[in-house]
């Protein structure tokens, strides 16, 4: 289970009156949510529930119909292409296959961004990245290449990659979808671990219930375009919320 997020920090992340439409679709009515400062929050909901456009606005990726979305203490949404990619600094971002280069070895996909945003020597970037790998728990790979790693040691030099500019929040974008048991365990405990190590905040989008209330100090439950239950794990197990209820008797078998 999760540990207890502690003695009140104030918010990496807030969200404010977040309304977001594509036409006539109305995806997000009105997210209120708030992610305290080194805390792992977990955005369940289902399939279609919005949760990966409440992600895109948390970096900046899509302007809200109005509200806030306040990052570090700043609101991001009436900020301009040049200020949103300093912002974008601040996270990093751990996809759903990993999203690693194939034709790359570890060491060159992990070394990307660093390459990218960075004038660092040689020497410099490699000595980051056998460090950020050592943090990940991985040590002597950085001459395989993605085709050579098993699933859950390509989502480890996913999260390598995305914590090699030290941000100070990453992102998880269905982290254990279509991995098998061993290999979901193996993410959770990087998750876990990402969190104790480093100090990060982390938001986690996921409809996986049971690494949910593993990996999460607090969960905001998604549907309909609403936060409708956040807390605790332990609470949302007591949560008479019939929605919510719902999901957790057909995706964990709790009624």
């Amino acid at each position: 289970m999760a540990r207890s997020p502690g003695t009140a920090r104030r918010p990496m992340i807030e969200i404010v009156g977040l309304h977001k439409s594509f036409g006539e679709h109305h995806v997000l009515r009105g997210i209120e949510l708030e992610v305290p400062e080194g805390s792992t929050c977990v955005i369940l909901g289902g399939s279609g529930s919005g949760k990966t456009v409440l992600m895109k606005h948390m970096i900046g990726l899509l302007k809200p119909d109005r509200g806030k979305v306040i990052v570090d203490g700043e609101d991001i949404v009436p900020l301009g292409p040049a200020e949103l990619e300093q912002v974008r600094r601040k996270f990093g971002m751990v996809f759903q296959a990993a999203a690693l280069f194939d034709s790359m070895t570890v060491y060159e996909n992990v070394s990307f961004p660093l390459r990218e945003h960075s004038k660092l020597p040689e020497e410099e970037v490699r000595e980051v990245v056998r460090k950020k790998l050592g943090i990940v728990g991985l040590e002597g790979v950085e001459e395989l290449y993605p085709a050579d790693l098993s699933g859950g040691m390509r989502k480890r030099v996913g999260l390598a990659r995305a914590i090699v500019l030290d941000p100070k929040i990453v992102l998880y974008d269905e982290p254990t979808t279509g991995l098998d048991p061993i290999t979901t365990e193996y993410v959770d405990e990087m998750i876990l671990d990402a969190k104790d190590k480093l100090g990060v905040t982390s938001v986690v989008i996921s409809h996986d219930i049971a690494s949910s209330f593993k990996v999460a100090d607090n969960i905001a439950f998604l549907h309909e375009g609403r936060i409708v239950e956040q807390g605790p794990p332990d609470a949302f197990r007591r949560s008479e919320n019939p929605a919510l209820r719902r999901f957790l008797t057909t995706w964990f078998g709790r009624s």
